[in-house]
């Protein structure tokens, strides 16, 4: 009990740890940059508002309409096609925020629709990553004996490295369909693959959002959607692996802890084995000077021992000289 609580105390530690670290390096990257945007966005609204004569609430009105237009540069969001797409960002957890219910009656059927729909996709995620990694496990094996090994076993260390090629597959197949259909760099469209199916979702790059892709591109809508789905699933049984492979490893310590000695082991010689050890000695140092003092002195037999252990025969007498 107490290592588990250890264990859990160091996990919370290093969690700790890892935002601190993570924080001080974001700081280091993004503050100096963040700062030199801000710096360049007043610059051009100064600007604006001269050329313009634009003021102070004129120009918050137009920065209003800008925002409330972005998304639809994608065509209409709530047809069939982008409400399937926003259904996906829900019960995956991806929340791109492109896209986001404006009436009452679909924030209460969003918030319903997410409480059923996100527990049963994790329901299936986990089934489906079983089923990966069992058949990547097959692959594994039929490989080994296809190179002629005696006794071909898949150990966890395997399959942790197939499952770590096949994200990064997966990854580089979406980074080249997607930098050709939305014309991005090749290194965004990995980016944007790694956020979507790792469903931290930042929504900084969404794909189907430029030229009405929505209602003009379906064979590039049903490509995006199936492989969301598809990547979801490969990257889901990997972290699977990986979490169940240190759980595992956790596990192993208690167990040894708790695993019996061998009977003779030396550590297993402890106070009390060695106390009845001396309690023996003695007593065989009192029957040995009983016998040299008494020569007809005869030591009582133990149970089983003399007469070939036959119940009810007395013990043979000693004659003494």
């Amino acid at each position: 009990m107490r290592e588990q609580s250890a264990r859990t105390a160091a996990l919370v530690l290093c969690i700790v740890s890892y935002l601190l670290v993570g924080a001080a390096v974001f700081d280091a990257l993004e503050s100096e940059a963040e700062s030199g945007r801000k710096r360049l966005l007043a610059q051009k609204r100064s600007e604006l508002r001269r050329k313009y004569g634009f003021s102070a609430e004129d120009y918050r009105e137009l920065e209003r309409l800008a925002l409330q237009a972005e998304p639809h540069r994608a065509g209409r969001q709530w047809k069939f096609a982008g409400s399937f797409y926003f259904a996906i960002t829900v019960i995956t957890t991806i929340g791109y925020g492109h896209a986001a219910p404006g009436t009452d009656s679909g924030k209460v059927f969003c918030m319903f629709y997410a409480l059923l729909g996100i527990p049963l996709t994790l329901v299936t995620f986990q089934s489906l990553g079983e089923r990966l990694n069992a058949l990547v496990r097959r692959l594994l094996l039929a490989a080994k004996r296809c190179l002629g090994l005696r006794r071909p076993r898949v150990s966890p260390e395997n399959m942790v490295v197939a499952g770590l090629l096949v994200c990064a597959g997966t990854l580089a197949l979406g980074a080249a369909a997607f930098a050709h259909f939305e014309g991005w760099t090749f290194f965004h469209a990995y980016y944007y693959c790694f956020i979507t199916l790792t469903t931290i979702g930042f929504g900084d790059f969404v794909a189907l959002q430029n030229d009405e892709a929505l209602q003009r591109k379906p064979p590039y809508v049903a490509f995006s959607f199936l492989y969301i789905l598809l990547g979801l699933t490969v990257i889901g049984a990997f972290l699977n692996l990986v979490v169940l492979r240190f759980l595992a490893a956790g596990a192993d310590a208690p167990e040894r802890a708790a695993r019996p000695l061998r009977p003779g082991a030396p550590e297993s010689r402890g106070p009390a084995h060695r106390a009845g050890l001396l309690s023996i000695s003695c007593r065989l140092h009192r029957l040995e000077l009983c016998a040299r003092d008494n020569p007809g002195f005869s030591p009582p037999a133990s149970p089983g021992a003399g007469g070939g252990g036959r119940p009810g025969r007395p013990p043979a007498r000693r004659k003494s000289i």
